[in-house]
């Protein structure tokens, strides 16, 4: 029995997380679903974006699964506050082409390992009606665990490279920090090529040469940005999914956000929040499962018969989630 902590947060976010939820239904597995609430809705109803029983029942989990959050003016993001709460400190994006879907290239196959605790986004800011300060946050200790994760994800995926991406010829200090910790635990992975670039380059590389990358580390703003740009080589954010990982929990999500614009309509596309779940399959040591939900993912994809209005189709939610459903059972 896995104890599961839902939080499907608003706009698409429970949608999506119903489709999850259906699938997981599905599996001939156990599961004990435990629910929380956080986001926009959640500050209307209870004045806080995430209330304290929501971190305590994710922390109380064997694992988090997370919908979407629509951003709350002069409120802190749930979903930052949330992985701070958990101490997941690595984001997992995997991003790759799929036969079926207008990917710029077919042999796209890298993952993005992203510092998750730091840089910008340790929302630290102050100033006045003239003036606003962002505090950047960078430490050796966070520059080192995350450097780690991604040489060790590099051998379990059975690749050879793993690329830096900073820019410390502008953020000297900081960036510098970065960039010095991947070298030094470099040292310790001599199997494994290393090769690092400026942030605005890599930028360019992403579309210019995706099939010459395995695993890219970088810190938090700069990994979230290259996240979406990678996303959108193979398809969008609907075919995008994460995972949050620490020394104890783990908190998987879909890239994409709550898509307000869309939200009620039912046409979601389920598959990056159905595919984060196969990530805490994944985690939880369920490899078989999770195995055969990619593939079944996959298929559906490619022969594209059933797709939501992103990749082109006209189904709704639950019909792609229905159609994933039917080729695992």
């Amino acid at each position: 029995m896995y104890n599961l902590a839902i939080i499907g947060g608003d706009g698409i976010g429970n949608e999506v997380m119903e489709s999850c939820e259906y699938l997981l239904d599905k599996l001939n597995l156990e599961f004990s679903f435990k629910y929380g609430e956080a986001g926009f809705d959640c500050f209307n109803k209870n004045g806080t974006t995430l209330p304290e029983e929501t971190i305590k029942i994710a922390s109380k989990s064997d694992a988090v699964l997370f919908g979407a959050s629509t951003s709350t003016p002069g409120q802190p993001s749930p979903i930052i506050n949330l992985r701070k709460a958990l101490h997941v400190y690595a984001n997992i994006r995997p991003i790759r082409s799929y036969k079926g879907v207008n990917c710029l290239r077919d042999d796209i196959n890298f993952v993005i390992v992203r510092e998750n605790t730091e840089g910008l986004y340790s929302q630290v800011e102050y100033g006045d009606d003239e003036k606003m300060i962002a505090e950047r946050h960078i430490t050796r200790e966070a520059s080192d665990r995350i450097s780690k994760v991604a040489f060790n994800l590099c051998i379990k995926r059975e690749q050879n490279k793993v690329t830096c991406v900073h820019k410390s010829n502008v953020l000297k200090k900081t960036d510098g920090v970065f960039k010095e910790s991947f070298y030094n635990v470099a040292k310790n992975y001599p199997q494994i090529q290393t090769e690092d670039f400026y942030v605005d380059a890599m930028a360019m590389y992403l579309v210019t040469q995706p099939q010459n990358f395995d695993v890219i580390v970088s810190t938090n703003l700069f990994g979230d940005i290259l996240s979406d740009e990678s996303a959108g080589l193979v398809g969008g954010l609907g075919l995008a999914p994460s995972g949050n990982i620490g020394d104890h929990n783990g908190l998987f999500e879909p890239v994409h956000g709550s898509a307000p614009d869309i939200a009620g309509k039912n046409i979601a596309n389920p598959c990056s929040m159905i595919l984060s779940a196969a990530m805490m399959l994944d985690y939880l040591g369920e490899w078989d499962v999770s195995n055969d939900i990619r593939n079944a993912v996959e298929k559906v994809i490619a022969e594209c018969k059933i797709r939501t209005p992103d990749l082109g189709g006209d189904a709704c939610t639950m019909d792609v989630t229905k159609a994933i459903v039917k080729e695992l059972i």
